[in-house]
């Protein structure tokens, strides 16, 4: 997976991520619309065939879109990871 910044402009933040698919960047998006300190979020999967979607985002303060974006990659992280152990559990009964 390869992360490449197309547009870094005050409040706003354009990611590309090459090998990644609509489950991560719908996961990412969700999270971000979650923070009352974004105004907009969204993302692109410019061709079908091409797997690297675009990440969008606008903020509606001063809070600079990358810490946004961290804090959402790690709500996600955590979302995952309470997933697997619960998985677990439920799998050994």
């Amino acid at each position: 997976m390869k992360v490449k910044v197309l547009k870094k402009e005050g409040n706003e933040l354009k990611i590309e991520i090459e090998g990644t698919s609509h489950g991560l960047c719908n996961l990412i998006q969700k999270r971000l619309l979650e923070d009352k300190r974004v105004e907009f979020a969204g993302y692109d999967v410019p061709h079908p065939l091409a797997s690297s979607p675009i990440i969008y985002m606008r903020m509606k303060g001063r809070t600079a879109p990358e810490e946004a974006l961290i804090d959402a990659v790690a709500k996600v992280r955590e979302a995952n990871e309470a997933f697997g152990k619960e998985l677990g559990r439920v799998l050994k009964a």
